[in-house]
Formats: C-alpha cells, sequence, structure tokens
C-alpha cells in the first residue's frame, strides 16, 4: 500500500515522494513467544514520562460502568461488562494547562502550511450506479465513518478531544472563520489553526499517518486559545489537552512506538511493557485469539484485553470468542477479556451493514455482511475472517466494499489493526490492464530468481481491478491494496489486488520535483504516472502474491519433502529452516516483517519492469512518447529518489525507522548504490548539499541494475520462505542501516520536503429516498465541513 509524506504532484509521484504500496501477503499475525518477566524499571519510568507529559492526575482511561478497578498508573476500566449506556471506553484526561509561550518546538514538528487539498473526484462514477448498488455503497460508506473514533482513540490518547474542539468550534462560528466570529485572533492564527485543523483531520490524529510523528500547530497556545474561546465548549476541552496539543518534550514521546521506549501509543497503557506484550502475545496464539480488534491495559490485579464489540458482555452462543481468563506466564497474573471496546460505535456500524444487507447484490455479498455483522457484534475475529473468504469470491461487484481492522502498521508489536473502510467503484477501462497482467501473471513468475519449490504449487490469480474510492475512513489513504492479510485465507481462498485510481491520479499544482538532474525532470514529470502505474501493478499481484512458506501443517505433514528438502540457491546446500507448527510469517519475523515483505515487494517490481512484454501490456512498446525504456529509467529514478527521501522517516537519534514503506526503499537505494559501474550515484558539490541530485545511468539497468536487484530479492525471498530470521534480519538491518555517508543527506531531504497532500472526501446522505452525492470545497473550512456533515 503506498502512503506519501511528500505531495506527489501527481499520481506516480506517489512513491518518489513517500507514498506507500500497503503491505499485505499475510504477515499480519506476529505473534511473540517472547517469555520475558514484566521489567517494572521501565514501567515506572515510562508512567513518570506520560504523566509529566499529560499532567493527568487522576484518571488515563475511564469508563461510565461501576464495576471499576483502578490500573496502576492511574489507569480506570470495567473488568466485567461495560455499561449500555456508555458502553465504549474513551480517553478522559485532566491535564494541567500551562503557559508555553517560551516553548517553541522543533520546526520540523510543526503542521504543514500551504498543503495541497484536492477532491477526491469519483462523483461521475458514482452517478453511474443503479440506485440499489448507491444505497449498498451509502450505508457502507456511514459503517465506515462511524469508525472515525475508533481511529482517533487508536493515536494518541488526545486525539479524540481534538478532533471534538474542532468540530464543536465549526458548528458554533457556522463554519465561518473571519473578524465577524473571531475577533480577537489575527489573520495569520486564524490560517494556522485552520491548517492544523485539516492536517489533524486528513490523517485522523495529531500524528502523521505516514511516518508516525507528531505535528503541532504553528500558532502559540494563547493564540489557539483565543481562537477557540469563543465556543465555551470547545475551550473547555482545549483547557484539558493544551499541553498534550503542544508539548513536544520528551523527544522520543514525538513517535507512536513501545511505551517503554519513551514512545506514545493507544493500543496498551503505558505501563504495558514489550516484554509483557509478547508474553501475552504468545499466550493469545495459544488459544488461537487473534488480536487485530483489541487494546491490552494491566492493573495492580493482571491485564485487561479490551475486545471492539457492540456488545458488552461475551456472547454465549458465539464458539469463536474466548469466554473465560487466562493464567499467564511468568506471574504475569490473570488476563481478563473485556467485551464493548467501542461499543457505542460498533452498535452504529452493525446497524448501517444491516441497512446495506438489504442492498446487498448476491448471495456472497449477504454471506459477507452478516459475517462482518456478527463480528462487529460479538468482538469474533474469527467472524470477520470468514467476512474476507466471501469478499474474495465476491468477483467484480459494482461497489467495492472491505471493512475493519485491517492493517497492524500503528501498533509497535505489529499485530493490533487500526479500523479502516473503503468503499469504492470499479474503473473499467484501467482494469482491463490488470487483468491481462492476471492472466500472463504465471509466465513472469517463472523469471523470479528462485526455483519452484519456493513458489506456490497452485498460483491462483487474484481478481486485481482498479477502483475510483468513494469513502476510505482511516488514518490515511492508500493507493494500492492486496488483501485479506490472513494466511490461511490468502493460501486456501484467495485475495484480491484493487489499485485506488482517484488516489492515483490526483494532482497538485506548481510542484517541484526535488533531487533529479534538469535533464531529466521533464521525462520525470511526464512519465511518472505510467511508470508507477505499472510498479502498482507488479508489486501487488506479482510481488505480495507470490512466493511459497516451507511450513509444518496442523497435522505434523509438511507442504515439503522434509527429508529431501529443497536446494538454496543461495548457499547451493538444503534448507534446514522452515515455519514449524503454529508459526507463521509474522511470528518469526516480528515487527520486522512489514518492512521486510514491502521491500521483497518493491524489488520484484524493479526486477520484472525490465520485461518489455509485461511493459506492452500497459501500453508501452518500443516507440511512442511513452516508450518502454523511457518508463523503465522512470521507475528505476523514482525508487531510487523515493529511498533517498526515506530519510526523513530515520531518526538519528534512535536509529528507528518510523515508516516501513520508505524503509524499505532506502534499502533499495543502498542496492543500486552498492551494485557499482556508477549505476547509481549521489552528486553534490556544495557543502550544504542543496545541489544534491541522484545520477542513474540508464544504460546499465538491464545488466548491473537487474543484476543488484535480483541478487537482492532473491536473499529476501528465500529467507522469507524458509523462515531464515537469523540470516534475513542480518541481511535486511545491514541493508536498512544509515551510514554517515547517507546520514549527512537527511538535513536536506528535511529541508527540501514538500507538504503532504490531504483529500476531502464526498458524503452521500439520503433526501426522499434519493441517495444524494454532496461534496466539499477543496480547502481546510471544506475539510473541516466534510467531517461535521458525518456527525460520528
Amino acid at each position: 500500500m503506498l502512503r506519501n509524506q511528500i505531495q506527489p504532484k501527481s499520481y506516480c509521484q506517489l512513491i518518489s515522494s513517500g507514498a506507500f504500496l500497503r503491505q499485505r501477503g499475510g504477515m499480519r499475525h506476529q505473534y511473540g513467544t517472547s517469555a520475558v518477566g514484566a521489567a517494572v524499571g521501565a514501567v515506572k519510568t515510562t508512567a513518570a514520562t506520560l504523566a509529566q507529559r499529560y499532567s493527568y492526575s487522576t484518571s488515563f482511561y475511564s469508563s461510565s460502568s461501576s464495576s471499576s478497578s483502578s490500573f496502576s498508573s492511574s489507569f480506570t476500566t470495567t473488568t466485567k461488562s461495560i455499561s449500555p449506556s456508555k458502553s465504549y471506553l474513551k480517553p478522559r484526561f485532566s491535564f494541567q494547562s500551562q503557559n508555553f509561550s517560551t516553548m517553541a518546538p522543533a520546526a520540523h514538528y510543526y503542521a504543514d502550511t500551504k498543503a495541497p487539498i484536492t477532491p477526491l473526484e469519483v462523483k461521475h462514477h458514482f452517478e453511474l450506479l443503479a440506485d440499489n448498488d448507491k444505497h449498498y455503497a451509502h450505508h457502507m460508506s456511514r459503517a465506515s465513518h462511524f469508525g472515525t473514533r475508533v481511529v482517533l482513540r487508536q493515536v494518541s490518547p488526545e486525539s479524540e478531544t481534538i478532533y471534538d474542539i474542532i468540530l464543536s468550534l465549526h458548528a458554533t462560528v457556522k463554519g465561518i472563520y473571519d473578524e465577524t466570529t473571531l475577533k480577537d485572533a489575527s489573520a495569520q492564527d486564524v490560517q494556522y489553526y485552520l491548517e492544523y485543523a485539516s492536517q489533524f483531520l486528513s490523517n485522523l490524529g495529531n500524528y502523521k499517518s505516514f511516518g508516525d510523528v507528531k505535528f503541532v500547530p504553528r500558532l502559540t497556545p494563547e493564540a489557539f486559545k483565543s481562537i477557540v474561546s469563543v465556543d465555551s465548549k470547545a475551550l473547555e476541552l482545549y483547557n484539558t489537552v493544551e499541553k498534550a496539543i503542544f508539548s513536544t518534550e520528551p523527544e522520543a514521546a514525538n513517535l507512536l512506538g513501545y511505551a517503554d521506549k519513551g514512545h506514545v501509543t493507544s493500543y496498551y497503557s503505558p505501563n504495558v511493557t514489550k516484554e509483557e506484550i509478547d508474553t501475552i502475545q504468545g499466550a493469545l496464539a495459544a488459544k488461537g485469539v487473534l488480536p487485530e480488534n483489541t487494546r491490552l491495559f494491566k492493573d495492580e490485579k493482571g491485564f485487561k484485553l479490551l475486545i471492539a464489540s457492540a456488545n458488552t458482555f461475551a456472547d454465549s452462543e458465539d464458539k469463536t470468542i474466548p469466554h473465560e481468563s487466562i493464567e499467564l506466564p511468568n506471574g504475569l497474573g490473570t488476563l481478563e477479556f473485556v467485551y464493548g471496546d467501542h461499543s457505542k460505535e460498533f452498535a452504529k456500524i452493525v446497524e448501517e451493514m444491516e441497512g446495506a444487507l438489504k442492498y446487498a447484490a448476491n448471495e456472497t455479498q449477504e454471506k459477507m455482511l452478516k459475517a462482518y455483522i456478527q463480528s462487529f457484534k460479538t468482538g469474533s475475529m474469527e467472524e470477520h475472517k470468514e467476512s474476507q473468504k466471501y469478499w474474495v469470491k465476491d468477483i467484480g461487484p459494482k461497489v467495492e466494499t472491505n471493512i475493519g481492522f485491517i492493517e497492524t502498521y500503528r501498533d509497535p508489536a505489529g499485530i493490533r489493526g487500526e479500523w479502516e473502510g473503503l468503499v469504492a467503484m470499479i474503473n473499467t477501462e484501467r482494469t482491463k490492464k490488470f487483468s491481462e497482467l492476471v492472466e500472463k501473471a504465471k509466465d513472469y513468475i517463472g523469471q523470479l530468481p528462485w526455483p519452484k519449490a519456493f513458489e506456490k504449487d497452485v498460483f491462483t490469480p487474484p481478481d486485481f481491478t482498479s477502483l475510483e474510492v468513494l469513502t476510505f475512513a482511516g488514518s490515511g489513504i492508500p493507493a494500492g491494496i492486496n488483501i485479506p492479510n490472513y494466511d490461511d485465507v490468502r493460501l486456501n481462498v484467495g485475495f484480491k489486488n484493487v489499485s485506488l485510481g482517484n488516489v492515483l491520479s490526483a494532482k497538485a499544482p506548481n510542484e517541484k520535483t526535488t533531487f533529479l538532474k534538469p535533464e531529466d525532470a521533464p521525462l520525470h514529470d511526464k512519465l511518472r504516472g505510467p511508470s508507477f502505474e505499472v510498479q502498482v501493478g507488479i508489486h501487488e499481484l506479482l510481488g505480495h502474491g507470490t512466493g511459497k512458506l516451507l511450513s509444518e501443517n496442523s497435522d505434523g505433514t509438511f507442504n515439503f519433502d522434509k527429508e529431501n528438502p529443497p536446494i538454496s540457491p543461495i548457499t547451493g546446500k538444503p534448507v534446514t529452516t522452515y515455519y514449524k507448527k503454529g508459526e507463521t510469517w509474522g511470528s518469526v519475523f516480528g515487527s520486522l516483517a512489514g518492512s521486510y515483505e514491502e521491500c521483497r515487494a518493491e524489488t520484484v517490481a524493479m526486477y520484472l519492469a525490465t520485461d518489455k512484454s509485461l511493459l506492452k501490456i500497459f501500453g508501452h512498446g518500443e516507440t511512442g512518447e511513452e516508450n518502454a525504456d523511457d518508463v523503465l529509467y522512470i521507475a528505476y529514478l523514482m525508487m531510487a529518489r523515493a529511498g533517498l527521501l526515506g530519510l526523513e522517516f530515520w531518526d538519528p537519534i534512535t536509529k528507528k525507522w518510523g515508516q516501513p514503506h520508505m524503509q524499505a526503499r532506502f534499502s533499495i537505494l543502498k542496492c543500486f548504490l552498492n551494485a557499482g559501474e556508477d549505476f547509481v550515484k549521489l552528486e553534490t558539490s556544495k557543502e550544504d548539499y542543496s545541489d544534491l541530485v541522484i545520477s542513474l545511468d540508464r544504460s546499465k539497468i538491464l545488466s548491473v541494475g537487474k543484476k543488484a536487484v535480483g541478487d537482492y530479492l532473491q536473499k529476501l525471498h528465500i529467507y522469507k520462505t524458509t523462515a531464515d530470521y537469523a540470516n534475513g534480519s542480518a541481511l535486511y538491518n545491514e541493508m536498512t542501516e544509515v551510514g554517515p555517508e547517507l546520514a549527512k543527506f537527511r538535513d536536506i531531504v528535511i529541508k527540501s520536503k514538500l507538504p503532504r497532500k490531504q483529500f476531502v472526501q464526498a458524503n452521500t446522505v439520503i433526501e426522499d429516498g434519493k441517495v444524494v452525492f454532496k461534496e466539499y470545497e477543496s480547502t481546510p473550512v471544506g475539510m473541516i465541513e466534510s467531517f461535521a456533515a458525518r456527525a460520528v
């Protein structure tokens, strides 16, 4: 999937500016098995750090239920059930308001100014739908958006309160932000407030969806307070989160990550350590409990696993969900299952999906929706898995949807999913190209640099569709998707690849492309679209869609000849490692799995893009303005540039990568640089590197470049398929290590970065029995209005 921090001028620049092809390919379930006791010192340090940052004095999380018990570090939640009247767990704070006029944050944490805002244009495709399909799309869109507050709670403790401030103020001023409503605010401060609000809504939180770095308003706390003071409710809320909005200290808390490392996460209470998360996940895996829709909190009696569901109790008739508490190893106490996390929202989600059920186009959609509804009612992830089986089988629907806790990037442990919902329509013309690639997939898979023993026994061509997005409810909109992520569903049923066309084709005007030679810029600007379309197709279909995990089956048999194991093309000897019973790709490679798999898919794209017959599928022949040689050159140049831009997402202090896709692309840049023969060089003559450009010798792509990519890809693939974590992690850590020769360019990369593009999404409403399409201005006020109109 593609996310972009530097905003593209056109869809292909998504890759070169940090767009993401969202990782799929069965790495969802990253079950930790480490049996390590709680690190008490780390807990105390983390709790103290957060208490200092947020100045909370009573409770961090609370429930309205009268049955509660105190968590250490000032946490409270229910222990048995949650009150139906206010059954969802919600952050509640007692922040101390402070004066921050002398505490200016570092400039790189400021919210974007003059960021490009563009509509997610889809009206034409929506209006082509039949009335029945419009109603189906409407209800699925509403169901998706009702998860907005779930995302906010998953990002940071303060995000939901900031959201309420923005919407409450908007209602009070009736969408008018000028001297008539904000008499004491300067025009500059109002602009900065609106830019912050727009970026916040675009990311659904105060941490960037691409990079997981905090951003803060450009105006002062006093100016912000002056603006919101015209609304008593907004002012009251603001006083509880002022410090959380503006604070950029301690430094580590500006990144999402493990709390015991000083970072911020809302998937866990601050007193839960990484070691405890790993141990508990091992216990859950042993019980067959999937963690995607959960959060984990701790008190003096043990741990609470909060499960997202409309029900506030464990449904006794649903055998796919846990009912009894379990004892944890290593003296960690008990783990109690608490249902009803976000129950208010999930009740609405279920209601809308029941509405969509009336307009299902076929029996497969009906079964899919019923499984979704059961999952969201009871909290059963097994039912969600069932929904995905039907989703895969629903081939070529007029309205494509997918919804749930899908991606696990933002959970530091890589196991708990962030809510998202997709509603889109098919782009028939572009889908034809992808369909031809699907038909010829076996031919191209045979060219990849590994023997058949390391490839799936039977390749099941997935559904590959180009979509025009009506709704994408979540922290960021991808450009390509390959789902579901459940290993067994992908292996036994299949998966779908979708390219989100109106995300790809969205353009921001007057954007300069950085770090390219003057002679390369015109060709890049002309062909980045076609080049990126090729890369998306290969990445999603032949990247994430390939590879056989050599495994022991649940019945003790093997999916390969264990007595005569395949010969590794790396060592020339029989492989000695494989996935043992109960192990998955994610459980073996852990937090490394996501970025590693992105890198494997990207290198597949670079390797196969050299095949001219494949490029011809996309309309690029030997001659013409979009000829194959030029498209290939720009594809490699874009990847090199994306790797350089990736330095923004590497922290030189913690040595931590904040974005897995850009980590992957950086490693491919290193692969290019390490290829030798001056295939790729970074050229500069100034001390501040302000003239830094990428030099790529296009005459060496088919010789030097393809060989280097093939060698790297082969190792990535073989280590993955054979569960060889020792060699795989050593390779990837080496290739993503930022040495001084490249780290020196980070400052100029950051100085040259461009604001991220923001998308204003349309809404649908029902008027006189008809579904009506509503659009909004491509401005910060339009962004706010689009959210306000949803009333979620």
